[in-house]
């Protein structure tokens, strides 16, 4: 067992909390996070940090309501601000956390916290890496859990991940009885299959933490030796070995946390990169390949929320603004070099909207549904979803996609009227 002193002077060398001032703590009442919340609250002042305390009520055990009681007036009496969460919904352990660490990214946004730090220690680093061997982790997901990563506004910080547990000093904490269950994989693991392997290796634990640094080391090198790689370039990308093409293709996937892409959608997106011809292709979770001649990319499919505004209408001499666009419906035939102008047969109003369902425009012998127009036209999905659909006369007389303009094509006999003027705004 070691002393809070001893423990602050191996963190201080680490320089934590060097980039921040306001510490968010996540605290369960276990002895874990326990000693988490006495150590910094001890340590405050030279650590330069004010502290706030996290916790979530999940609702599962009885002693529930009895821990935030006692962590809501330990607060008030070290003058400590507490948030407390209510966990809603069918339980499970991932739902649980994923409750946890929603809440802890809000907190942190709203109270302006830079920094989660939580309690995870090395006997939770040996639990993480066997988890995943039995789950099949990928070779670099037995990196382990970092002292340090990205997190909501900030970072999460992890100061115990270099401590054991049996390190942490004694003190007033709550049992968690449900860790004596063994309905979790995490449990079985603490309690039954690593102590059965400490009987064939009294340094397995230590083992497995040494393979989680040693991996971490690993795809460090790879990514320092393979920095001056464009991973997007497809030639550049084709010239590598499949090996290296293989990790490349993993380092590339880690810009996008949410694209959680199983083993063989994995198999199947590294397939197409290495033999498919140019298009898009829909991965999941709103994503989507785009492959051209000379490179991919992944993007997401932007919410519609994000950009779709309500349709407007545009009336005869008048003008009004939608989305990036400034139009003008008018008599004059004046185009500014700038401009797009459109010929225009009808005086009415002119619907301007997103894209529906079965929308087609005429192209005067045939006509083509946008859904085709768009594929032929090789636009990306984000595009597609931005496109500006201009209606007349309940006809589509133009549409406004990327850098392209089409326009329906006029009978015979129409004579033209007016124009209309689309000039492009310029972002500030």
């Amino acid at each position: 067992m070691m002393t809070y002193q001893e423990i602050y002077n191996e963190i201080q060398k680490q320089a934590y909390f060097d980039k921040h001032h306001r510490v968010l703590i996540a605290v369960s009442g276990g002895v874990d996070s326990m000693n988490l919340l006495h150590f910094l609250h001890l340590y405050q002042e030279d650590f330069q940090i004010r502290i706030g305390i996290a916790h979530v009520n999940h609702k599962q055990r009885a002693e529930s309501d009895m821990e935030e009681t006692y962590l809501r007036a330990w607060a008030q009496d070290h003058n400590i601000p507490i948030y407390i969460s209510y966990f809603e919904g069918k339980f499970s352990e991932k739902a649980a956390r994923d409750w946890r660490y929603k809440f802890f990214q809000k907190i942190m946004k709203r109270e302006g916290y830079s920094a989660l730090v939580t309690a995870h220690h090395l006997d939770d680093q040996a639990e993480t890496i066997m988890m995943r061997l039995i789950r099949g982790s990928r070779l670099r997901h037995l990196s382990g859990i970092k002292s340090i990563q990205s997190f909501g506004t900030g970072q999460l910080i992890r100061p115990f991940l270099s401590f054991s547990k049996t390190d942490l000093p004694k003190i007033f904490h709550f049992e968690d009885t449900s860790n004596e269950k063994t309905d979790f994989l995490r449990n079985r693991i603490r309690k039954n299959y690593l102590p059965l392997l400490n009987q064939e290796n009294p340094q397995f634990v230590q083992g497995l933490n040494q393979l989680a640094f040693e991996n971490n080391l690993l795809f460090q090198a790879f990514t320092a030796l393979t920095s001056k790689i464009t991973v997007t370039n497809l030639v550049e990308f084709h010239n590598q070995p499949i090996s290296v093409q293989y990790f490349l293709l993993q380092n590339y996937l880690e810009n996008f946390p949410d694209l959680h892409v199983k083993k063989s959608q994995f198999k199947q997106l590294l397939h197409l990169i290495q033999t498919a011809k140019q298009g898009y292709y829909p991965l999941k979770s709103g994503y989507y390949l785009l492959l051209d001649q000379l490179s991919f990319k992944i993007d997401k499919i932007l919410p519609e929320t994000e950009f779709i505004e309500v349709e407007k209408v545009l009336k005869y001499n008048n003008v009004l603004q939608y989305r990036d666009y400034r139009f003008r419906f008018t008599e004059e035939d004046s185009q500014p070099s700038n401009q797009i102008g459109i010929p225009l047969y009808h005086l009415s109003p002119i619907t301007l909207r997103k894209r529906q369902k079965g929308d087609r425009i005429s192209f005067g012998h045939f006509s083509k549904k946008l859904r085709r127009l768009f594929i032929d036209g090789k636009f990306s999905i984000a595009d597609r979803q931005k496109a500006i659909i201009g209606e007349q006369e309940g006809k589509i007389i133009f549409v406004l996609i990327g850098d392209k303009t089409y326009l329906r094509k006029a009978c015979k006999h129409d004579i033209m009227l007016a124009k209309l003027y689309i000039d492009k705004l310029e972002k500030r």
